[in-house]
């Protein structure tokens, strides 16, 4: 009798933290829809269509000019966005301790493969902070990075909207705007349905 007592308190404490956790969680939820502004954008058929594209850490740069940029590679070398006008660039923002991007990365070096005959062009934009040009070379070169490794700095980091989510890119079309956005790792269809979206704008 003792023992069928205690099972029916433990279930029903079990049963009350659970509901306990779903109103915080609905409290949480219902906190952040108003804390997070949505841009309303309409699509050909004049449907409004809403995306959260602050909660993705994104600054929304869609439709518009990719922010100017020059960098300096491993080796000193200045390379600036404005080096691949005509082209699709992926401008990709990440760190060697970033895990997602290590699993984005062999995606990247496979599409420029695929892609670059085509006009496209991938720039990594390296976010660690202490810029140990060593340990990002052995990095990229463990990987087999085939394109450009630029080293970021604060200015446009910020022009990109902070970059607060790594990996973030950004897909420039050949008119130098901005195609698409990614923070996060997304899958690899998804990234190269986006550059070919980028490539099939016109300069």
């Amino acid at each position: 009798m003792k023992r069928n007592l205690v099972v029916i308190l433990v279930v029903f404490v079990a049963l009350g933290l659970m509901a306990w956790s779903g109103y915080q969680n609905l409290q949480r939820r219902r906190a952040a829809q108003k804390a997070q502004p949505h841009v309303a954008l309409l699509d050909q058929s004049n449907q409004t269509v809403q995306q959260d594209v602050e909660s993705e850490g994104l600054p929304n740069l869609r439709g518009k000019k990719a922010p100017a940029f020059t960098l300096k590679t491993q080796d000193g070398r200045k390379v600036s966005l404005a080096d691949y006008k005509g082209k699709a660039v992926l401008v990709n923002f990440w760190a060697t301790w970033c895990v997602p991007c290590k699993l984005e990365m062999p995606w990247f070096v496979d599409l420029r493969k695929q892609y670059a005959a085509q006009g496209f062009e991938i720039l990594g934009v390296n976010e660690d902070e202490a810029k140990d040009h060593g340990q990002i070379g052995k990095f990229t070169r463990k990987i087999g990075v085939n394109y450009p490794i630029l080293l970021g700095s604060d200015a446009t980091a910020k022009s990109y909207g902070g970059v607060d989510v790594l990996p973030t890119s950004f897909y420039v079309g050949r008119d130098g705007k901005v195609v698409e956005e990614a923070a996060g790792l997304i899958s690899r269809d998804e990234i190269e349905a986006n550059i070919k979206k980028a490539l099939a704008t016109r300069d």
